[in-house]
This record gives C-alpha cells, structure tokens and sequence, in this order.
C-alpha cells in the first residue's frame, strides 16, 4: 500500500500546488526574464521548487510517522530547508557565485552533524577503505558537486526534473530491500518531481528556479550517502557515480573544455550537452527525452553492476558505460544535418525548429551554467 501511496500522493500535491506557485510568482515579481542566453522568450514564474519541496515533505512525514527515520531525517530536512532558502533568495534577488558555495556547503555541513557522511568506500580487489580525516571533505565535495550537477541541468524546459525522478527511481531500485525506508521516501521524491513536469515540460509554464534545482540536487546526494555508500561491496565508489552519470558527465566535461580555453571554470558557456542537441535541431522537448534516456542508461548500468553481483573483474566495464554514452553524442553530431533537416520539417508541439533552438539562452546567475 505505501509502494503505491507515497508516489501517488506526492505526485497529486505538487501537480496541485505548482500552479497556486505560479500565480503567487507573478504576483510577487518572482520572475526569470529573457535575455543574454535564456531560451525563453518572455518572462517566467520561478518557485515551482518550493511545490516540489513542500510535497515531498508533506508526504515524507505523514510516510514517516508511521516508519520513524531517526536523526538521519531530520539532517535532511534542514539541509534541504536551507538549501531550498538559499535558492529562494537567489531567485528573488540574487547571489554571488561565492556565497551560493558558501551556502552550499553549510547545507552540506548540517548533514554532517547529523551523520549523513560518507565513511568509507570499497575499492576493487581490496577491502572496505575508511576515510579517516577525509570524512568531511569528501561528503562536503560530493554534496557540493552532485547539488550544482543537477543544477547545471536545469537549461532545457523539464530536463532537471526529470532526471531527477529517473535518478531517485534508480536509488529507490537499489535500495528497497536493504534500505526499505530511504527506498519509500526516494519514491515519494521520484513522485514529487514527475507532478511537476507536466507544468515544466516544454512549453513551460514555470519553473523550478534555484530554489528547485538545488533542492532536488542536494536531496539526491544526501540520497546516495544515506544509501548505495554505506553497502561494504566493491561498488561503493561507482553505483552513486552511475546513478548520477549524466549531470556528473556534464558538469567534468564542462570543467574541463573551461579549463583547456584559459577560461574560469564557472564562466558561463553554450557548451553543456543539451546545448549541443539543440544546435543540431531537436528541439527542448527532443533533447529533454534523448537526455531522460541517457540517464535511464546510466541507472541501468549501476542496477546491473548492484543487483547481478557482478565481480570486481567487472570494474574494467565502467570505462565501456561511459564510452558508449560519448560515441552515442559523436554519432549524433555526424547526423547533425539530417536531424536539423527533419526538425525543421516537423519540429515538435509548441517548438521552434532549426538553429532558433541554439540561439537560447540559459539562466546566467547560476556559477554552474
């Protein structure tokens, strides 16, 4: 009955609360305008994370009453309160790319305090390797790096929320034998997240904002340490990077092509993924979809390497589950011209077709886009 209970509700109460979001947005001037290098052409109500947010909680403690979570919960409460604050008010009146990390990081140290770390890892062909003194900043860089990931990825109308829910399914897979009680609220999450994609998905008609992206960001990282890090098996250190592949792939991707120009590594670029396919033509809602199945990919890759008790021999195919990702993106680029001819012919619902889509432009404030 919870299987059942805790993603059907979350999905009903952020579906009903998005849209009483969107007119409080537009009343209070919460509002991400055109310019520089955003996609939308007028402007939009942010705060559609704050649905997401008070669905998910809405759900996690009614499911919580009757399964108590101990302290572990209550970390992620206030982490995810704060981090959800921090957003807000970049949303509203914006932050410095300083004081979002350093905001990040105390979000990062609340669940610290309350034990939400990473303690140790299994490397292959060796046993369990406690961390020591490298408690705190590895948590804090995983925290930090996945919360920014995932926010990097909200540049195409629904992309962010929907990996998102494919990722919390995937947590939710691995874990619901071992972690039953993480694996119902993953599901709640998963189902707090796809209630919002049918205002979110393009055309959109809002948006999660920071506010949103960071939150579901920040909760999917607390997620992986609360969970697939605490298994002493050899797949410690590469389920969580699968599950999160795609914003992981895209945010070192994007470090490092800054890094080989001499550029900043938080300077704004047109060169994230979903960039590329829409300059070949797709189109947001094809490029959303193309990047929902890559992220399916990964989480299947990290159910396999979990749940078909692969052996550590095995590790030597995580470079291939990486490789086939980057040829499948450099095959596209060779049908370039074939897809920006059929985009043009047939562009999708409610999508401009051809090059328009290259010409958009994402949210500029945020350190990572």
């Amino acid at each position: 009955m919870q299987l059942l209970l805790a993603p059907v509700l979350a999905f009903l109460l952020t579906y009903l609360l998005t849209p009483l979001m969107r007119r409080l947005a537009l009343k209070v001037g919460a509002l991400d305008y055109p310019g520089g290098r955003k996609i939308h052409g007028q402007a939009m109500p942010l705060l559609g994370g704050v649905a997401v947010y008070a669905s998910f909680w809405l759900t996690a403690a009614l499911l919580l009453y009757y399964l108590p979570g101990g302290e572990m919960w209550r970390g992620l409460f206030f982490g995810s309160t704060l981090i959800l604050l921090l957003g807000l008010y970049d949303d509203l009146r914006g932050l410095s790319y300083k004081a979002k990390f350093a905001g990040q990081f105390v979000a990062a140290l609340v669940l610290l305090a309350y034990n939400i770390r990473i303690e140790f890892i299994t490397l292959p062909f060796r046993e369990m390797v406690f961390l020591g003194v490298l408690v705190v900043p590895l948590t804090l860089l995983w925290v930090v790096g996945i919360t920014n990931a995932v926010n990097l990825a909200d540049g195409v109308d629904g992309l962010a929320t929907g990996i998102s829910a494919i990722a919390a399914l995937v947590i939710c897979a691995l874990t619901f034998g071992d972690f039953p009680r993480i694996g119902l609220l993953a599901l709640a999450f998963a189902g707090a997240a796809l209630g919002f994609l049918p205002h979110n998905f393009a055309p959109a008609r809002i948006f999660l904002g920071d506010s949103g992206s960071l939150f579901l960001g920040f909760t999917l990282a607390a997620f992986s340490i609360m969970t697939v890090t605490k298994q002493a098996t050899f797949t410690t250190l590469i389920v969580p990077i699968l599950v999160l592949g795609l914003p992981i792939c895209d945010t070192c991707y994007a470090m490092w092509r800054r890094l080989r120009a001499r550029r900043p590594i938080f300077q704004a670029d047109n060169g994230h993924i979903h960039h590329h396919l829409l300059g070949l033509g797709l189109g947001p809602r094809r490029t959303a979809i193309f990047l929902y199945g890559s992220s399916a990919y990964f989480g299947l890759a990290a159910i396999a390497f979990e749940r078909f008790a692969l052996g550590p021999g095995m590790i030597f195919l995580l470079p291939l589950v990486f490789a086939v990702f980057v040829l499948g993106l450099r095959s596209l680029k060779r049908l370039g011209p074939l897809l920006r001819a059929g985009a043009a012919l047939s562009p999708a619902p409610g999508e401009k077709s051809g090059r328009q889509q290259q010409e958009a432009r994402t949210q500029a404030p945020s350190p990572f886009h």
